[in-house]
C-alpha cells in the first residue's frame, strides 16, 4: 500500500492512500501485473481511534454520482451512517477513477485530448472526439468495479468485504455482483438499484411526471415563488435566443477571434453583456431552462427550503419582492444560481450512459431531451414554470463553460452503441450474496417501481420500502442502522460476526 498521509479529524482515523490501476481494463485481470497507461486510484480507510489496531472487517462504500468522488468526513456524524459503520468495520472510501484525487477527468482533461490532435489536418476534429469518446467510456461502471475489485485482491489480501453503494453506488452493486460476486460477503444499498435490462429512455418517462408533481408540491409550499419564478422566466432568454444571438455574433467576429477559444468565449461574454443578457459570475448566459435546472435538488431534503432561498434574493430593487415589470438581478442571486446549476465535471457527461450496457440496440440520442419534448408542460414558455430534475440536455454542452470542452464527444456517443457489460442478468438471478435494499417508495431520481421489479429478479434480495426519507436519506442516522439490523438478525452477517 501506498500510505500517502495519516492522520485525525473529530472521531476518526483516516488514511490516504493510492494503487495504481490500468486507464484501459481490456485484457487485464484484477488482482494481476498489467501494462499499458496506468492511472491512480485514491482511497481513504477509515475507523475510530479506539479501533486503529483491531483487525476489523471491510466495507466499502460506493459512492452515489456517476462522477462522484467518497465523502470528505468532519467528524463521525457529518455523513449520518459513519457513525454506526465505524462501530463494527474499517471502511474504505474510494474516489472513483476520474473523480477526486483519483485522476480527475474535467475540462482541461478534454482539452489535452483535443489539443493533441491539432496539426493534424483534415478530420483531426473528428479524431479527437472519437478518442475524447472512448476515454469517457473507460470511467464508466465496468471499470469502476474492476478498480475496486483490484483494490481487494491487492492491497487487503483478497479478504471479502461488505459493500454499500448509494444511489449509483447501487447501480455499481449490481456491476460487482454481476461480475465479481466472490469478492462481496453482503451488500447494501440505498436508494440505488436500476432498472435490468436499463433503458435511459423508460428511466426518463417515469422521472419527469415526479418533476412536474415535485413543482406542484414546491409551489403549494411556497405560492408566492411561483410569481418569483414567473417574473425571472419572462426576464431571461431561452436557449434557442441565446443560440441564435451567439451564431450571428459568430459571424460578425475577426477570424483570428474566432479560431481562438478563450478570444472567442470572452467575446461571446461581452457580446451578450451588451446585448442584455443575464450573465452568471463565471460568463454563462442564465435561461430560462437553466433557472428549470434548479429543480435537480428537489429529491433531497430540504431542497424545496434551498431553492425558496435563492429565489428570496433574486431582486435586487425595492424590498425584493416579484416585480410587475423589468427588475435587476442581484449578484448574489445569480452567484447562487451558478453553484446551484453548476455539477462535478463527470456527472453530466456521463449521466445517460450509465444506462448503457453492453451493445446497444439503438444509440441513445439525448434520452432526456426526447422526454421533455413529448411532455409540452416543461416548455419554457410555460407558466407556471415546471422545473426539470435530474437530466441533461444538449445545450448544456454548448452555453455552460465547465462543459462546453466535452461537446465533441458527447455527440460522438450519442451515437455510439458499443459499451461495457455492466449487468449479467443470469448471474443476478442466481445471486447468493445477501443484498438488502432501502427503497424509497417517493424516489424522485431512481423510480421505486423500476427497483422493485430489478429486485424480483436478484436471487437473495431482500428490501425495505419506505416514504419516511428523500433520496439522501442514508446520511441521517437512521437508515443503515436499519438495514444492519435488518441483515445481522437474518444472519446474513454470520460470517463477519460469529
Amino acid at each position: 500500500m501506498t500510505l500517502l498521509n495519516e492522520y485525525y479529524v473529530p472521531g476518526l482515523h483516516i488514511e490516504d492512500r493510492s494503487i495504481d490501476v490500468p486507464l484501459d481494463w481490456a485484457g487485464h485481470e484484477p488482482g494481476k501485473g498489467f501494462d499499458g497507461k496506468a492511472i491512480k486510484l485514491f482511497y481513504r480507510v477509515v475507523t475510530t481511534p479506539e479501533h486503529v489496531h483491531d483487525d476489523l472487517p471491510l466495507l466499502v462504500f460506493l459512492q452515489g454520482g456517476p462522477g462522484g468522488a467518497g465523502p470528505r468526513l468532519l467528524n463521525t456524524t457529518s455523513d449520518g451512517w459513519i457513525e454506526e459503520a465505524t462501530k463494527h468495520f474499517r471502511v474504505i472510501l474510494p474516489d472513483q477513477r476520474g473523480t477526486g484525487r483519483s485522476n480527475r477527468v474535467d475540462t482541461h482533461t478534454m482539452t489535452r485530448i483535443a489539443a493533441a490532435h491539432d496539426g493534424d489536418g483534415a478530420g483531426s476534429s473528428i479524431t479527437a472526439a472519437r478518442e475524447q469518446a472512448d476515454y469517457l467510456k473507460r470511467f464508466l461502471a465496468d471499470s469502476i468495479v474492476r478498480d475496486f475489485e483490484h483494490l481487494r485482491r491487492t492491497e487487503f489480501g483478497g479478504r471479502k468485504w461488505v459493500t454499500l453503494g448509494q444511489s449509483y453506488g447501487g447501480f455499481l452493486t449490481l456491476t460487482y455482483l454481476s461480475l465479481y460476486p466472490q469478492g462481496v460477503t453482503a451488500s447494501f444499498t440505498t436508494g440505488g438499484i436500476p432498472h435490468v435490462p436499463a433503458d435511459a429512455t423508460e428511466v426518463y418517462e417515469h422521472t419527469f411526471p415526479r418533476m412536474a408533481r415535485k413543482t406542484r408540491q414546491f409551489y403549494e409550499r411556497y405560492p408566492q415563488d411561483m410569481e418569483r419564478v414567473a417574473a425571472l422566466a419572462d426576464m431571461l432568454p431561452t436557449v434557442a435566443e441565446v443560440r441564435d444571438f451567439a451564431s450571428r455574433l459568430a459571424d460578425t467576429m475577426p477570424e483570428t477571434m474566432s479560431s481562438d477559444g478563450i478570444g472567442r468565449r470572452l467575446g461571446m461574454i461581452a457580446g451578450m453583456a451588451a446585448h442584455g443578457f443575464p450573465l452568471l459570475p463565471n460568463g454563462d448566459p442564465l435561461t430560462v431552462e437553466r433557472l428549470q435546472c434548479l429543480g435537480s435538488d428537489f429529491g433531497m431534503k430540504p431542497s424545496f427550503e434551498r431553492v425558496h432561498w435563492i429565489l428570496d434574493d433574486a431582486f435586487a430593487d425595492g424590498d425584493g419582492s416579484a416585480p410587475a415589470g423589468g427588475a435587476t438581478l442581484s449578484d448574489e442571486f445569480l452567484a447562487k444560481m451558478m453553484n446551484a446549476t453548476s455539477s462535478r465535471p463527470l456527472y453530466w457527461p456521463l449521466q445517460e450512459f450509465i444506462y448503457a450496457n453492453g451493445e446497444l440496440e439503438r444509440p441513445i440520442r439525448w434520452a432526456a431531451q426526447r422526454v421533455r419534448d413529448s411532455r409540452p408542460e416543461f416548455g419554457a414558455g410555460e407558466r407556471p414554470l415546471t422545473f426539470t430534475g435530474e437530466a441533461m440536455f444538449p445545450w448544456m454542452f454548448e452555453q455552460e463553460a465547465a462543459l462546453r470542452p466535452f461537446k465533441a464527444a458527447m455527440d460522438v456517443l450519442m451515437e455510439d452503441t458499443r459499451f461495457g457489460v455492466i449487468y449479467d442478468e443470469a448471474q443476478l438471478a442466481r445471486n447468493e450474496v445477501p443484498l438488502q435494499a432501502a427503497v424509497y417508495f417517493d424516489d424522485m431520481y431512481v423510480d421505486s417501481g423500476l427497483q422493485l421489479d430489478t429486485l424480483s429478479r436478484v436471487g437473495n434480495s431482500h428490501y425495505w420500502t419506505t416514504n419516511e426519507f428523500e433520496h439522501d436519506g442514508l446520511h441521517g442516522p437512521v437508515v443503515f442502522r436499519h438495514l444492519w439490523d435488518e441483515a445481522l438478525n437474518r444472519g446474513d452477517l454470520e460470517e463477519l460476526f460469529r
